[in-house]
C-alpha cells in the first residue's frame, strides 16, 4: 500500500469529507496510521494559531494501528474504522482530564469514556484529542479561560461557540469529523462561523451520559463534519438507547428515512427577519439561496411567530443553564464574567426556576403547533457574520438556534455563501422532533444545490 500513499497529497487528505476518506481506506489507498499522522502533523503546526485542540490522546496513534491490523487481518471492521475525530472537553475521554474551558481546573483524568465516546471507539474511530469551549460551555464566541478560539477563515474574528474548536478542527483539516453539544446553539454557531455542517440531534437520540450538563432538558450531542453525507453515517452509529441516560429515548422502530415526498414539502419562513435584528448582508445572501433551492423547498409558508418572544424565551433558558452550572461548577475558579452569572442565579429562587421552566414549555407546543403546518422551518443560522475577537458578546448570538433547542428539535447549520467580507455564513433547517434523518436528506439536496462549502482544509499551512 505504500507506493499508492503518495498519490494522495496532505492537503487531499485533510481536505477530504470522512465518506471519501472511508473510501480511500476500503480501497488501501491510505491506511489510519497515514491519515492520524497526518493529521497529528498539522494539529502541531496550526494550533498555536488556532487554539482548536486542549489535549490529544497519547494511544491515538496506537489506535490507529490496530485499525489498519484489522484490515489486514481482514477482521470485522467497525462502520468508522480508521476515522479520526476530535471530542468537545465536556465529554469524558478515558485517560484524559475534562477540563471544561476552566482555566484553573486540573482534575484527574477520566476513568471511563463518556457512551458517546464508547460507541465512537466501538466503531473503530480514532480518538485524536478533545477541543476547546467556552468556559463552563456557556457562551457563543469560543474564549475559554486560557485563550480564544481563532477562526481558521480569519484569525481575529471569532469561531463561535461553545463547541468553537471542534468547528475549527474540522474546518482546517485537522481530524475527519467531530463531536460536540448543543444547548441553545452551540454546534450550529460556530458551524456557521467556520463553514462546516453542524447537526444538533434530537435530545435523547444520543446518549449524554458521561457529558457536563449545561441544562439537562436543552442539551444534545452534535455532530460537526466537512459534508452533511458524514453527518449520517456518524449519526446511524451513535443513535442508540442507553438505560444510564435518564433522557434517553427509545425508540420503537429503528432509525430511518421515513416516507416523504419532496415536491410535496411545505418550508416555513420568518416573514420579517429584519425585525429580528438580521443584519441586510445576511438577509441578501439568505434571499439568494433560498431562490436557488426554490424547487427543493416546495411550497413556501409564512409563519406566525408574533406570539413568541425571543428575546424573554432567550432569558428563561439562561436562567436554567445558569442555575444548573451552579451546580456543576459550585468550588471551581472561574472568571468574573461567568461568576458573576452563576451568581445572579443562586440570588434566584425555586419559584424563579419554576418559572423559567415553564416558560421553556411555551416553545414545545409552538414546535408542535409549527410543524403541523410545515415540515422544515427555514431561516439564517445567524443575524450576523463572525465578530472581531475581544468584543463583548452579543446577547442576540442564539436568537435564531435557540428556538430548535428550546422546542426540542433537530436542526442543522450548512453553508449558504459568504458576507462581503468574504467570511462564510450558514443557513439552518429546523425539522419536528425525531426527524433528524429527514432533515439531513433535505439538507443534503441543499448542499448540493448551493456548493457553498468553502475549499477544505481552511488556511491549512502548504
Amino acid at each position: 500500500m505504500a507506493d499508492q500513499h503518495d498519490e494522495i497529497s496532505e492537503q487531499r487528505l485533510c481536505g477530504a469529507s470522512a465518506f471519501q476518506l472511508l473510501h480511500w481506506l476500503a480501497a488501501g489507498r491510505i491506511d489510519a496510521q497515514r491519515l492520524a499522522t497526518t493529521q497529528l502533523q498539522a494539529i502541531a503546526r496550526e494550533n498555536a494559531g488556532l487554539h482548536a485542540f486542549v489535549a490529544l490522546d497519547p494511544h491515538a496513534l496506537d489506535a490507529a494501528r490496530a485499525s489498519d491490523a484489522r484490515r489486514l487481518a481482514a477482521a470485522a471492521i467497525g462502520r468508522l474504522d480508521g476515522l479520526t475525530v476530535a471530542v468537545k472537553d465536556n465529554i469524558d475521554v478515558a485517560g484524559l482530564p475534562t477540563r471544561l474551558g476552566l482555566g484553573e481546573r486540573s482534575p484527574p483524568a477520566a476513568t471511563h469514556d463518556a457512551c458517546v465516546v464508547d460507541r465512537l471507539r466501538a466503531a473503530g474511530a480514532v480518538i485524536l484529542g478533545k477541543t476547546a469551549l467556552d468556559e463552563g460551555g456557556l457562551g457563543t464566541c469560543g474564549t475559554s479561560a486560557d485563550a480564544s478560539t481563532r477562526n481558521p477563515h480569519r484569525r481575529d474574528v471569532i469561531a463561535g461557540g461553545s463547541s468553537a474548536g471542534s468547528a475549527v478542527a474540522v474546518a482546517a483539516g485537522l481530524c475527519a469529523f467531530a463531536i460536540g453539544t448543543d444547548t441553545l446553539g452551540s454546534v450550529r454557531i460556530p458551524a456557521s462561523h467556520c463553514g462546516v455542517y453542524g447537526l444538533r440531534t434530537t435530545p435523547g437520540e444520543i446518549s449524554m451520559q458521561g457529558i457536563a450538563a449545561t441544562a439537562r432538558r436543552l442539551d444534545s450531542v452534535g455532530i460537526l463534519a466537512r459534508s452533511v453525507q458524514d453527518i449520517a453515517v456518524v449519526l446511524q452509529v451513535l443513535d442508540a438507547y442507553d438505560a444510564a441516560d435518564p433522557r434517553s429515548r427509545r425508540r420503537r422502530v429503528a432509525l430511518a428515512p421515513p416516507d416523504w415526498e419532496p415536491g410535496r414539502l411545505r418550508s416555513g419562513f420568518l416573514p420579517d427577519l429584519a425585525a429580528l435584528g438580521v443584519a441586510a448582508n445576511v438577509r441578501s445572501v439568505f434571499a439568494r439561496a433560498t431562490d436557488a433551492l426554490a424547487l427543493d423547498l416546495g411550497e413556501r409558508v409564512d409563519v406566525d411567530f408574533s406570539d413568541y418572544d425571543i428575546a424573554r424565551m432567550r432569558r428563561a433558558a439562561l436562567l436554567i443553564m445558569e442555575s444548573e452550572l451552579a451546580i456543576g461548577l459550585d468550588g471551581e475558579t472561574l472568571s468574573p464574567r461567568l461568576q458573576d452569572m452563576l451568581d445572579f442565579a443562586r440570588a434566584k429562587t425555586a419559584v424563579d426556576y419554576a418559572r423559567a421552566d415553564r416558560e421553556l414549555d411555551r416553545a414545545v407546543v409552538k414546535g408542535r403547533a409549527l410543524f403541523a403546518d410545515v415540515d422544515v422551518l427555514v431561516l439564517p443560522t445567524m443575524a450576523y457574520g463572525p465578530y472581531a475577537i475581544g468584543e463583548d458578546e452579543r446577547a442576540g448570538d442564539a436568537d435564531l438556534t435557540s428556538f430548535a433547542s428550546l422546542a426540542g428539535c433537530p436542526a442543522i447549520s450548512l453553508p449558504m455563501g459568504t458576507l462581503d467580507d468574504g467570511l462564510p455564513i450558514g443557513m439552518q433547517l429546523v425539522g419536528a422532533p425525531g426527524s433528524d434523518l429527514r432533515l439531513l436528506e433535505l439538507a443534503e439536496v441543499c448542499a448540493a444545490r448551493l456548493d457553498a462549502a468553502p475549499a477544505f482544509p481552511v488556511s491549512l499551512t502548504p
